[in-house]
């Protein structure tokens, strides 16, 4: 792991961007250290400067957490696939024409999730050896189905936060019922790209035996920002 630059922040927060072979990424801590570590990645290929990833990344180093996000595979300015960018004109004009768009997401969405579970392992390692990071480890992030995968396969996972604003494929939701760990799920209830019944469905499939579900009226960027407050103090009671 490579830093290329730092700049402190606001709250005693550190912002480094680092490269990992071919992974860029973004590490923020907080003045006291060690720090558990917070895994947070956004939507299905946005990057990893994306405003409201920032945003609560910030504020969660804050509250005393290492806070990490990368630009996987095909996320971000990373190049991606001609068949994603084919997937994705294509979703375009299908959301355009009022189509079914379900098997679209599933095109892409499900390598995108195959590509980047192996690269944020990587991640993990590299970061867990940083003498400013000491575990356990959480996952929040709004891409969901690469949370799922990452809960399911790597053990150093305590406790994750869901966002249930994306499509999460097939795949997924069956593995849902292989997630122990303790979750809180955050739906906004008019979200107009992701159905709300769905959304239901898959909470209840977690296996998990402490979830818990927060519903907010509005729509898929209403989340309200006391949820980030709701948030950390449920990093607290599982990773500090």
């Amino acid at each position: 792991m490579r830093f290329t630059s730092e700049k402190g922040l606001d709250d005693g927060v550190l912002e480094r961007e680092f490269t990992l072979g071919e992974i860029p990424g973004t590490l923020w801590t907080p003045g006291s250290a060690p720090a558990p570590l917070v895994l947070m990645a956004h939507n299905n290929g946005l990057p990893k400067a994306e405003p409201r990833l920032v945003a609560r990344a910030r504020y969660t180093a804050a509250r005393g957490y290492a806070v990490a996000t990368i630009d996987a595979a095909g996320c971000g300015d990373r190049p991606r696939s001609a068949a994603d960018d084919q997937a994705r004109a294509e979703l375009r004009r299908a959301m355009q024409a009022g189509e079914p768009v379900d098997e679209i997401f599933e095109s892409f969405i499900g390598p995108l999730v195959e590509n980047a579970v192996p690269e944020w392992q990587t991640t993990l390692d590299a970061l867990l050896e940083l003498p400013e990071i000491d575990g356990p480890v959480g996952y929040s992030g709004g891409w969901t189905a690469l949370g799922i995968r990452l809960a399911v396969v790597e053990p150093r996972i305590a406790a994750a936060g869901f966002f249930a604003g994306g499509y999460v494929p097939r795949a997924q939701r069956e593995e849902a019922r292989q997630v122990t760990v303790p979750l809180l799920f955050l739906l906004q209830w008019d979200d107009e790209g992701n159905p709300r019944q769905r959304a239901l469905d898959l909470f209840d499939a977690f296996g998990s035996k402490e979830k818990t579900l927060h519903a907010n009226l509005g729509g898929h960027t209403g989340t309200p920002s006391f949820e980030l407050e709701d948030g950390c103090r449920f990093l607290d009671r599982h990773l500090k």
